[in-house]
């Protein structure tokens, strides 16, 4: 791990991976990688989570080969010097922020879009001219070893490299020393990611997960609305980060949408006998966590309204939909992770928002309703991630919106732009020559330290923090300063019979 890391931080220094040339040719080798590896990709996501072509391909490879489109189209914009206003004291100068690349970083993919959740933080590491040590998640081990091998087929061994194995190899490149560390996971293991991280003062982006709820009121069209909710349940089986974990209505609402959603799980999935043959449905990946789901299942003290078949040996479970759910329920221990569906009663939107609070701030809260004040309300008296409303999921498609999470859901945040600003240093700079007006405006900063100096320096930092005013106002203001001071020069000099210096 040492070399691997010394190797990619000499090379960064070399300045090979600033080149705008570089980067362009490594984003269209990755485009390459995914237009010829792309069954292969699929196949290894069939492999590992039984994962349908279609959220194959829709869900990972097109989403991050739609960023890599972007990404070439925008890369010079996304890299411009960003000019900033000034204050009073430098209205002359030229203030900017130039950004740069950090250098080495790593990125730590997650199991359950292990193509999606590994590259496509990649994509903007590279676009913003890093070198990038890739560590898929060993619990999708098909995909991750397709990584491997495309990834070195394809980019560039002295800037990209891929490292897999389990707990010891990352413990291994944890201790290592990297520019910024890109986590995607749940939240105990992304404590011990910023953990490690804290010992180097290495930044961290960390997407985690948590319970992200689900508030419905009569207001909605709820044949449309339970499939909306059973989309983004049911797609990857529920190991969906930000799946909707569990519903807030009142119980008139909850009994006609658990109608609605059995009847929306019949349509989207044929019936319950024979199910775990669809090919629309994708596996839970591993015993480990078909066993914990079961669990969740066995020791619900709510009632499970719709339920279905759970075949260890395929790791498939049904959708269950569980009612009467309460706080302290098993399904509300953890994230579920999984096709459960609790339904907790709430009557109110005060008590709904009380319940939310409760509990650790989520990646997305969701909100199905037509009354504007009530979405409002939840929104301004609530926190979260990110919020969507009479849909789910959808939000991550607009990449306009940055994606991260907040508090235990995580913190940093990428797609679109973000993804490149996240790999990138904000670098301020300020620009000054030696003109006159310029250095009239500041002159006095300077010893010795006057009672006019000192009141003069403060009334202009105080004009600092004043609204800006246009542009064209400034230099008419600096113009009119001027002229009037040449004025005032020459009147003086006439008053007092004293000859004013040639260039005025």
């Amino acid at each position: 791990m040492d070399m691997l890391v010394e190797n990619l931080r000499s090379n960064f220094k070399s300045g090979i991976t600033k080149s705008r040339e570089y980067r362009i040719k490594q984003l269209n080798n990755l485009m390459k990688m995914y237009e010829e590896g792309e069954n292969d990709l699929v196949a290894a996501l069939k492999e590992d989570l039984g994962k349908p072509s279609a959220e194959a391909l829709m869900f990972e490879i097109d989403f991050n080969k739609n960023f890599i489109i972007q990404a070439l189209a925008s890369l010079d914009a996304w890299g411009a010097d960003e000019y900033v206003e000034k204050n009073v004291i430098t209205l002359m100068d030229t203030t900017y922020i130039h950004r740069e690349p950090l250098g080495v970083c790593l990125v730590m993919g997650a199991w359950n879009y292990p193509v999606q959740l590994t590259l496509q933080p990649v994509t903007g590491a590279i676009a913003s001219g890093n070198c990038v040590v890739i560590k898929p998640s060993e619990v999708a081990s098909s995909t991750a070893l397709v990584i491997e091998k495309l990834i070195t087929k394809y980019m560039d061994p002295a800037t990209v490299q891929v490292v897999n194995g389990g707990i010891p190899e990352t413990t291994a490149l944890l201790k290592e020393k990297f520019d910024h560390i890109f986590f995607t996971g749940g939240t105990m293991v992304g404590r011990i990611v910023a953990q490690a991280a804290s010992k180097h003062l290495t930044p961290c982006t960390l997407e985690l997960g948590g319970k992200c709820p689900l508030f419905l009121d009569d207001s909605v069209d709820l044949s449309l609305a339970a499939k909306r909710i059973v989309w983004g349940k049911m797609i990857n089986l529920g190991q969906t980060c930000v799946a909707p974990d569990y519903i807030l209505c009142n119980s008139a609402v909850m009994q006609k949408l658990v109608a609605k959603i059995n009847q929306t799980t019949q349509d989207f999935f044929g019936p319950m006998e024979g199910r775990e043959k669809n090919a629309d449905l994708c596996r839970i990946i591993n015993d480990r966590h078909y066993k914990r789901l079961v669990n969740v299942i066995a020791n619900t003290k709510g009632n499970i309204v719709q339920s279905g078949n759970c075949i260890e040996e395929e790791r498939f479970i049904d959708l269950h939909v569980i009612t009467n759910v309460s706080g302290d329920d098993p399904a509300m221990q953890e994230e579920i992770f999984g096709p459960i569906l609790p339904i907790v009663l709430v009557e109110s939107v005060n008590e709904a928002i009380d319940f939310i609070k409760s509990k650790p701030k989520p990646l997305s809260l969701y909100i199905f309703s037509e009354k504007k004040a009530k979405v409002k309300q939840i929104i301004e008296e609530t926190s979260s991630g990110s919020v969507c409303v009479n849909d789910v999921i959808i939000q991550l498609t607009v990449d306009t919106l940055p994606f991260g999470g907040v508090e235990d859901s995580g913190y940093g945040a990428y797609h679109g732009k973000y993804t490149y600003d996240t790999f990138s240093h904000k670098k301020s700079v300020l620009i000054r020559d030696f003109g006159m007006i310029g250095e009239k405006l500041g002159d006095c900063r300077y010893p010795p330290y006057t009672r006019g100096n000192v009141q003069t320096f403060r009334m202009l930092m105080k004009l600092s923090h004043l609204p800006t005013p246009p542009g064209w106002l400034k230099y008419a203001l600096v113009f009119g300063l001027g002229i009037g001071s040449v004025v005032a020069l020459k009147f003086m000099s006439k008053k007092f019979g004293k000859d004013l210096p040639d260039w005025l």
